[in-house]
């Protein structure tokens, strides 16, 4: 199993066709035009890697939306913490999140990692930095990223080597290469949450002396 370091149901296409249609003795049929409506979809692979951490399926990979926002809330013993994610820029990891979110896959699971300014890392519900879904999907980059304070992005053991991992960056200029899949944004009030986990520091029986010691445990987590 790979040691993650930095180094989210299938949506679909919608169609409405509506034909109307009159006739009288002396008039021919008359017909209004078709009206079709579309959702911007793309096509993503997940590929089985490993053995999932908890009991989970992979998304399916058709027609994923690649517009619109994801709410999604993390209810966590520090509090809750509303994250906004934005398809546009990663729909396959966008999806793959919001997949594992509706299988429970984080609930009652610890964020494992916290280097305080730096990273909070979340999303392996082993606590060993080692756990994920059982696949594994390619980056989305632009080789433009940046990773501002509240920043969500996608853990790596490498390239094209996404799975649940995620972290939160906690710095203002945390200096990362773009190499990470950017999720989206926690917003400004959910900050403060985040950064009360931060100030407990790291938990002093942990031997490798990465864990949060209060309050990063996810309860749940909800999508919208």
């Amino acid at each position: 199993m790979k040691n993650w370091r930095f180094a989210l149901a299938a949506v679909f296409a919608m169609m409405a066709g509506v034909l109307a249609g009159c006739s009288g003795p002396a008039s021919a049929p008359v017909s209004s035009p078709s009206a079709v409506s579309t959702v911007p979809t793309v096509s993503c692979v997940y590929t089985a890697h490993g053995t999932p951490s908890k009991p989970v399926q992979p998304p399916s990979g058709q027609n994923v939306p690649s517009t619109g926002t994801l709410t999604v809330t993390m209810h966590m013993d520090a509090g809750d913490v509303v994250m906004s994610f934005d398809r546009s820029g990663a729909p396959c990891a966008v999806h793959s999140f919001e997949s594992l979110a509706a299988q429970k896959f984080f609930d009652d699971t610890s964020c494992h990692r916290l280097v305080p300014g730096f990273v909070l890392q979340c999303g392996d519900p082993t606590g060993t930095s080692t756990g994920g879904p059982g696949y594994e999907f390619a980056d989305e980059l632009s080789g433009h990223e940046t990773y501002t304070y509240g920043t969500v992005a996608m853990a790596n053991a490498g390239p094209n080597t996404n799975g649940s991992q995620f972290f939160i960056v906690l710095g203002q200029n945390v200096g990362l290469p773009p190499s990470y899949t950017v999720l989206g944004t926690v917003d400004t009030a959910s900050m403060a949450v985040i950064e009360s986990i931060a100030a407990a520091g790291v938990d002093p029986s942990d031997p490798a002396g990465i864990k949060p010691a209060e309050g990063g445990h996810i309860q749940s987590v909800t999508v919208s």
